[in-house]
């Protein structure tokens, strides 16, 4: 499975590249659910970077929303910073009177949250970019490109696809769903696959891996793939727009296939399919009737040998 990837966010570099529109309308109503705590919105701030020098009123409705959402995440911090301040002033105090296990649990449930929610905070008012900030999970929003009416736009959606048709609950039973395995198009994935189909612009992909040591023991790491070339790669993927006639929500799932040699070396077992850009038109315009096609497009997929390095 794809763990983690990082993804492109620039906006303007997807208007100059693939000549996309931006559903600024989609970003709008990202943004204003988040604020409205109705449910878990996870964005990235790199997604957030791009709405900082707002040039349209839907782009600066954006910017006010962020801002908003900013004071919002800011006061729910402090008041858990101020909590957990007492709570471990409260321990203390106990402790220099009489060690009990209750004061000692709250010491150190207190000193572990303390520099957590200062970091959030510190995170939270930080403006310098960094690459964590377009480093993607499961449940993270993406931009993605697909194409609509003809026209290639890039729209947000979440990081692991809640398929049409199913109840929202879906996502607590079926956790796996933010990568699309190719043995399953045609079967678990025959609703998506032929029919709403995306990419997004990876740079590199992260995954579990154990690997046994010297001694024997199996020890659990992280991994960072990416091309040796540093290029940037057109990531096949499956996309759903869900409704329950209340909400709205539109979501993918990264395609996978066994790895290449150097992945599996690596102790993993699957990789993402990047796209060549010629076929992109028609991954992005799929016909159902035209399955094959699709799978060889998947089959004649680029190529990069992925170097790998313990993830930061």
């Amino acid at each position: 499975m794809c763990y983690s990837a990082q993804v492109r966010q620039e906006h303007r570099r997807y208007i100059r590249q693939f000549g996309v529109e931006i559903s600024l309308k989609d970003y709008v109503r990202l943004f204003w659910d988040r604020n409205q705590g109705t449910r878990n919105i996870k964005i990235p701030k790199a997604m957030e970077a791009q709405f900082a020098d707002p040039q349209t009123p839907e782009e600066s409705e954006i910017h006010a929303l962020i801002e908003q959402w900013h004071e919002i995440e800011a006061a729910r911090l402090e008041q858990e910073l101020f909590k957990q301040k007492k709570r471990l002033a409260d321990a203390e105090r106990k402790l220099a009177v009489k060690a009990t296990k209750g004061a000692q649990e709250d010491q150190r449930i207190a000193s572990t949250k303390i520099p957590w929610l200062l970091g959030q905070l510190s995170d939270l008012r930080r403006v310098d970019s960094e690459e964590r900030d377009g480093r993607i999970f499961p449940g993270d929003y993406v931009p993605v490109m697909v194409v609509e009416n003809g026209v290639r736009v890039l729209k947000p959606m979440r990081y692991q696809c809640r398929p049409t048709g199913v109840p929202a609950f879906f996502d607590q039973k079926y956790p796996g769903t933010y990568n699309a395995r190719r043995d399953s198009l045609g079967g678990y994935w025959k609703k998506t696959f032929g029919y709403s189909h995306g990419v997004i612009v990876v740079s590199a992909f992260y995954e579990h891996v154990e690997q046994v040591k010297p001694d024997g023991s199996i020890e659990k790491l992280i991994l960072k793939f990416e091309p040796d070339t540093h290029q940037e790669m057109l990531a096949a993927v499956l996309w759903a727009h869900w409704t329950d006639g209340k909400e709205e929500l539109d979501s993918f799932a990264l395609v996978t296939d066994e790895p290449p040699p150097e992945v599996a070396a690596a102790g993993h077992d699957r990789c993402i399919i990047p796209i060549k850009p010629e076929h992109l038109d028609l991954w992005l315009n799929p016909d159902p009737s035209k399955l094959d096609e699709l799978q060889a497009v998947l089959d004649d997929r680029e190529r990069p040998f992925y170097e790998h390095r313990m993830a930061a």
